[in-house]
């Protein structure tokens, strides 16, 4: 089936109620017809639900749809992105082990990355994603998995992921790639060589700011039977001493979606609940006519600050000048996201005016959200990053970002204008 049409029949047609719509089940556990189904269940003879912190109906129908949309073989859903990209990592990562990651991400990635994950014995390199050289010389033999953002928050710089892919094939490592700012109707990490794919659902694919959920898709190309991928093939002393890389059978395509499941999101616990997966499954039956109408306003509005006089430079991927231009016209197709970022003249204090003056748009931390949205980086979003790290991945005082809604454009440009000429 084509991306519009899974959008809203993926993974679900009827279930033994008839029920035309996707039902919430809201329930923390399920009968099991006899203690052998119980069991069979435990060992994965079977598949099957047991409790709602492992999996539920609702969820599983939003999980193969979105493993559907991005070209993936299964996919996890969590309570938040950062809870994907967290688990994510613990799904891949022991102590001793290292990341290579880009230098623009958004701040509670950066901080994790950074701050958290050396107290567990976890240590990330930061490097310019779109520099081969510098990646390359950041790989050694404790790196473990290359991370980025397909267009980094919130600067907008767009990877490569083609050559990251190539990288990472070079070096037997998996690409983990945040794709939140660019949802698969207008691109699909897979289709050029990302193993593993992570969305914040609460972003574009929940489109209305109503719920908080994550999700991590697995797309079934990379070789976790490597050796140095000690969690995939030494015995898990805690699931009857599974290799998930060498016992699955024919699961094995499965084995980083499986293993999540039943290792970090079973024992540590950041579930999906049943009515978040449901809102996000309505987000997605209007994924694409959505996007169309973000990218459209959202591509008038870079143009529009691009002549302002009291603009000093626009960020946004569909302009000819961006710096990512290139990238994202070889790599994009259906428009180039719904973010834009400028540098307003007089630097942060005008930055903030600008913010307080504005009445359409809502000042909030969100992106991805029908009604349009602003913020100021430097002191919200990224606070907790020192000066320097700011620097290091664009962000500067005068950064203002915007995610643009759908509302009547000339209504969004007009609020702009009235938030700067004042």
């Amino acid at each position: 089936m084509d991306f519009d049409t899974l959008a809203i029949h993926g993974g679900y047609r009827s279930d033994d109620t008839h029920s035309s719509s996707v039902p919430v089940h809201r329930t923390s556990a399920y009968h099991f017809d006899d203690t052998n189904h119980a069991a069979d269940l435990f060992a994965l003879k079977q598949l099957g639900n047991i409790y709602t912190r492992l999996m539920n109906p609702t969820q599983n129908v939003l999980e193969t749809r979105m493993a559907a949309l991005e070209g993936g073989v299964a996919s996890v859903a969590l309570s938040s992105g950062t809870a994907a990209i967290h688990y994510s990592v613990l799904n891949i990562c022991r102590q001793g082990d290292e990341i290579v990651s880009a230098n623009n991400l958004y701040g509670g990635t950066y901080t994790m990355f950074d701050s958290i994950l050396p107290d567990y014995g976890i240590r990330t390199t930061f490097v310019d994603i779109n520099n081969a050289e510098e990646i390359e010389s950041a790989i050694h033999e404790k790196t473990r998995l290359i991370f980025a953002e397909v267009i980094g928050n919130p600067v907008l710089d767009m990877a490569n992921i083609g050559m990251l892919s190539k990288i990472a094939k070079k070096h037997s490592l998996p690409l983990v790639i945040d794709s939140t700012l660019t949802p698969p109707c207008i691109f699909k990490p897979i289709e050029h060589g990302a193993n593993v794919v992570i969305h914040s659902l609460s972003k574009w694919i929940g489109g209305h700011g109503t719920a908080i959920g994550g999700i991590a898709i697995d797309g079934g190309n990379f070789d976790w039977s490597n050796e140095k991928f000690k969690n995939f093939n030494e015995p898990d002393s805690s699931y009857h001493g599974l290799r998930y890389a060498k016992d699955l059978g024919d699961l094995t395509p499965l084995c980083f979606a499986l293993r999540m499941r039943l290792v970090p999101l079973r024992n540590l616990g950041s579930c999906i609940s049943p009515d978040n997966a449901w809102l996000f499954l309505q987000g997605i039956e209007t994924l694409s006519l959505r996007m169309e109408r973000h990218n459209e306003n959202a591509l008038k509005v870079a143009k529009h600050l691009e002549n302002h006089d009291q603009v000093s430079w626009v960020r946004y991927p569909g302009l000819e000048k961006d710096p990512s231009h290139q990238n994202a016209v070889s790599q994009l197709k259906n428009g180039f996201g719904g973010m834009v970022v400028f540098g307003i003249k007089g630097g942060s204090e005008q930055g903030a005016a600008f913010i307080d003056r504005l009445k359409l748009f809502c000042h909030l931390a969100n992106v991805g959200d029908a009604k349009s949205l602003a913020i100021h980086p430097a002191s919200t979003t990224h606070s907790q990053l020192d000066e320097k790290q700011q620097r290091a991945g664009g962000i500067t005082p005068d950064l203002i970002r915007l995610s643009i809604g759908i509302e009547s454009i000339e209504d969004i440009i007009a609020d702009i204008d009235l938030a700067l000429s004042q």
